[in-house]
């Protein structure tokens, strides 16, 4: 197994889902960009409350990181052409959103990380 961290954008919206014995879980597609102008689909499953709550309060087209699990895969498209995609079973998700709530929960100010209330 590889653990791993990753960070993109959202592609469509997080789906939730309920799997067998009524356990809940998270779908999502994160679009990474590797380097080159090329980019790389992510495929991210999140079990963990936190994790499944981030991304489902996240909108198509916001920014992201992710860690845990990863799978790598390969996949191939209409052109015949191979292209390499990700598998994650995502342990935390951390967006924007969550970097501020977190700033000010411990005492910082999002617009001045230093200053204490």
């Amino acid at each position: 197994m590889i653990e791993g961290l990753i960070t993109g954008t959202l592609v469509g919206l997080a789906e939730q889902r309920q799997g067998k014995n009524d356990t809940s879980f998270v779908l999502a597609k994160v679009k990474a960009m590797p380097g080159e102008g090329e980019s790389l689909i992510v495929n991210v499953i999140a079990f963990a409350a936190e994790a499944c709550a981030a991304l489902l309060a996240l909108d198509e087209g916001d920014t992201l990181a992710a860690s845990g699990a990863l799978t790598p895969k390969v996949w191939t498209d209409k052109q015949g052409n191979t292209r390499p995609a990700l598998d994650m079973v995502a342990s935390q998700v951390l967006s924007v959103y969550h970097a501020e709530r977190k700033r000010a929960a411990t005492g910082g100010d999002a617009a001045n990380p230093k200053s204490t209330p």
